[in-house]
């Protein structure tokens, strides 16, 4: 059966279905020596090759659905690449054979925290998705007065210039002076939609942190900067959120306990070591252009 070309490059780890509608669209696709166009389908015997070097295309059976879950620190970007050269979120993560890591939306260079990865970029898309309403939860400081009427408002809606936005919660979390912390609750990911939604009660948002996404909190042992592969229960459970069939393997033992203090010392030696060699790489590149 033939299937969407935007569907199966997802499926490939390429990126998201919507992220390879608009690469069809540019015409950096071929299938067969020929350019491809959106609404194209595919049998998956074809030869599809994108920006000229050939995709591997995985069967829907052949190829395992994985999931890391990442505690981005502030200064990284979200991007493959960054063409002033700052880090991004994607040097860290572990290799992976005949596809590629998917990033599930994306946090600004000024927010940290659980950032979700997949090799499936249907997954990826899913999750992405206003329609499928996956919650999404921060902890934010911010900076100004704040009152009653003011947490009605971001309650029940604020006009921003694309469209009308809310926190679906909001839970106040303590603060000194001027400085207050609060947990607040949304269903969608527009661009600093909660940066957005604070600044138009005229306060400032001086930290946001993301901790949990859907139903799965980041571990308070996850280091910053630090992976973890989610085993097959957790991973069945986006699956399922957003209307997949299950996953039957995994990268990860089933009797794997979450992260203890073993493993989070390792993921800081990990991380420490990555810092260095990024540290190493920066001085390298100073010299050559001395």
């Amino acid at each position: 059966m033939s299937e969407k070309l935007q569907k199966v490059l997802a499926r490939a780890g390429q990126g998201s279905r919507r992220e390879m509608e608009t690469v069809i669209s540019a015409g950096r696709v071929s299938v067969d020596g020929k350019v491809a166009y959106l609404g194209d389908r595919v049998e998956g015997t074809e030869q599809i090759r994108l920006d000229g070097h050939q995709v591997k295309i995985a069967a829907v059976d052949e190829q395992a659905c994985r999931v890391l879950v990442y505690n981005k620190p502030e200064g990284e970007m979200c991007t493959r690449k960054d063409p002033e050269g700052r880090p991004t979120v994607f040097d860290r993560l572990p290799r992976i054979d005949g596809s590629r890591w998917v990033a599930v939306g994306r946090l600004d260079i000024n927010t940290s925290g659980m950032l979700i990865f997949t090799n499936d970029g249907e997954l990826a898309n899913r999750l992405m998705h206003p329609s499928h309403e996956v919650e999404r939860e921060y902890a934010v400081r911010v900076f100004g007065e704040i009152n009653e009427a003011m947490l009605q408002t971001l309650r029940h809606g604020v006009k921003l210039e694309d469209g009308m936005a809310k926190f679906d919660k909001i839970t106040y979390k303590g603060g000194e002076g001027r400085n207050h912390w609060f947990h607040v609750v949304l269903s969608e990911g527009r661009n600093r939609e909660v940066r957005r939604l604070w600044e138009s009660q005229e306060v400032q948002v001086s930290r946001l942190i993301r901790v949990r996404y859907g139903d799965l909190t980041m571990e308070r042992r996850l280091p910053l900067g630090g992976w973890v592969e989610l085993g097959l229960k957790d991973v069945n459970y986006y699956r399922k959120l957003v209307e997949l069939p299950v996953e039957t393997q995994s990268k990860v033992k089933v009797d794997e306990k979450r992260i203890d203090n073993n493993k989070s010392r390792k993921i800081r030696k990990n991380v420490k070591k990555h810092q260095q060699r990024m540290a190493q790489g920066a001085q390298q590149t100073r010299r050559k252009k001395r």
